[in-house]
């Protein structure tokens, strides 16, 4: 078998994950643009997933529905706390959850971390870029406390509510796009 032909079969192999990928630059951009993902993109993606999983995966059946609707159920897990709290659009967990019912529990929950990181950079960086470093320690060591000491999620919800002007948003599908689409090249699944 030639190169092409190779690297032509493991494209074919790998569609699902590009065309997770090419949902997630779409989200990053209209997210960098508007500070929002849109339903039009997240609900399509995430039921579109439970299609491939329930006809088109590797576990076709009842079992790919079941990967599907797992990988939905992490993808919504790992980013909800944050939005119930006020930290996170509700855009951006339909998205983590279309990764999951495209790809299932585990890549989600690796597209998640690595995003997290590459989101703690971003952050980082653009606190440093406006040099207002002392400002959001103090804003986090807040946060932080209010999370130990609060335990009601609606109060800490009006909480976040109140403090939202007075910080720097972060689009989180930037951040979700680089890292999870960094998972998939390191884990060898878009070739």
């Amino acid at each position: 078998m030639s190169d092409y032909q190779e690297l032509g079969s493991r494209l074919a192999e790998n569609w699902a994950c590009w065309v997770v990928t090419i949902t997630l630059v779409v989200a990053a951009i209209i997210d960098g643009r508007e500070l929002k993902v849109p339903n039009w993109i997240t609900f399509p993606m995430i039921a579109s997933g439970w299609i491939y999983g329930t006809f088109f995966s590797p576990y076709a059946g009842w079992e790919g529905l079941l990967y599907s609707l797992g990988g939905t159920a992490v993808g919504l897990a790992v980013l909800l706390p944050a939005y119930a709290v006020g930290g996170m659009g509700a855009g951006d967990v339909k998205l983590m959850a279309g990764v999951g019912a495209w790809l299932g529990a585990t890549v989600a929950l690796y597209a998640f971390a690595v995003s997290a990181i590459v989101g703690g950079v971003i952050a980082v960086g653009m606190v440093l870029s406006q040099g207002a470093w002392q400002k959001h320690r103090t804003q986090f060591f807040s946060i932080l406390n209010e999370f130990t000491t609060i335990k009601d999620p609606e109060q800490l919800a009006t909480i976040a509510a109140e403090r939202k002007p007075r910080m720097f948003l972060l689009p989180y599908g930037i951040p979700m796009a680089i890292g999870s689409i960094a998972y998939f090249a390191w884990a060898g699944m878009l070739v």
